[in-house]
């Protein structure tokens, strides 16, 4: 009993506040509940068979994929890269750091009211800069093709300096023997990138890239400030189609079949990550 009286005060809130409502919205998703009324009843599978028999559905796993991919893979790069820029003992490289990494700490909602204005067709900063360059300006959130590009920029832009916290922790514990050895033996500064640096720091890659994943897959804030779904549904991603349909519809049952659905998907997702890991991560 000792052991467990210990361990009370964490198991306590995990009971209430994650294994409770997991449960609750596991049985809700089963139900034909409004939100309102206070009466339900069971409908079985129907929610889910609704969900994966309506094309909308598959059209919002689509941009979700779409989106996870846009993000992911340029932060976790661009992360490692800012990290070998700014990784050196320059003068003014802490200022460069705390600079890149500022949108991180920075509300999302508040970065989304910028690049609304940045994304502004007519006045903002982005199609100035296109035209300097001579390049036709876009409507960006205003059109179903750029629409999910301008969301991704945005969520890229506040998650790069994330990775590049990690990065620059991860490259420091690279013994620099390793590069001396290697020297020694004649290779190339870029060899000695690809079989030393890459391989030492392949377990901060992993994490970075399970993390990232499960924070797109949850994106939200950027979609509802910037682009609302919109436009013709061109952003909207489960998160977002779940508040549509829960807080719209007011179809609950719904929606919690829906958020059941991406919970399974992040799960197999992170899993197969993991498996993969396997073979391209090396534990010292």
């Amino acid at each position: 009993m000792a052991p467990l009286l210990f361990i009370l005060p964490a198991i306590i809130p995990l009971l209430i506040f994650w294994i409770y409502p997991m449960g609750k919205s596991f049985l809700i998703s089963f139900t034909n509940w409004d939100y309102v009324s206070p009466d339900y009843e069971f409908v079985g599978f129907s929610n889910y068979t609704d969900l994966l028999t309506d094309p909308t559905f598959y059209s919002v796993l689509l941009n979700t994929f779409v989106f996870s991919m846009g993000v992911v893979l340029p932060c976790v790069v661009g992360g490692l890269l800012l990290a070998l820029l700014v990784s050196g003992k320059s003068k003014g490289m802490g200022i460069y750091r705390t600079l890149i990494f500022s949108p991180w700490v920075t509300p999302t909602v508040a970065i989304s009211i910028v690049w609304s204005w940045i994304y502004e067709p007519k006045v903002g900063f982005a199609n100035w800069i296109l035209n300097l360059l001579h390049l036709p300006g876009l409507e960006w959130t205003s059109s179903s093709t750029w629409a999910m590009p301008a969301v991704i920029i945005v969520s890229v832009w506040k998650g790069v300096g994330w990775a590049m916290i990690f990065y620059l922790n991860a490259l420091k514990k690279v013994p620099v023997s390793l590069y001396e050895a290697a020297s020694l033996d004649g290779a190339s500064k870029w060899r000695q990138f690809v079989h030393i640096t890459i391989p030492i720091i392949s377990p901060t890659t992993l994490f970075l890239v399970v993390i990232t994943s499960i924070d797109a897959l949850q994106a939200y804030d950027q979609i509802q400030v910037l682009t609302q779904g919109g436009p013709a549904g061109s952003t909207r991603t489960m998160l977002y189609f779940y508040y549509q349909t829960a807080f719209e519809e007011f179809n609950m049952g719904k929606a919690t079949a829906t958020a059941i659905i991406l919970v399974l998907i992040t799960g197999v997702f992170s899993f197969l990550q993991f498996l993969l890991s396997k073979r391209w991560v090396h534990y010292q």
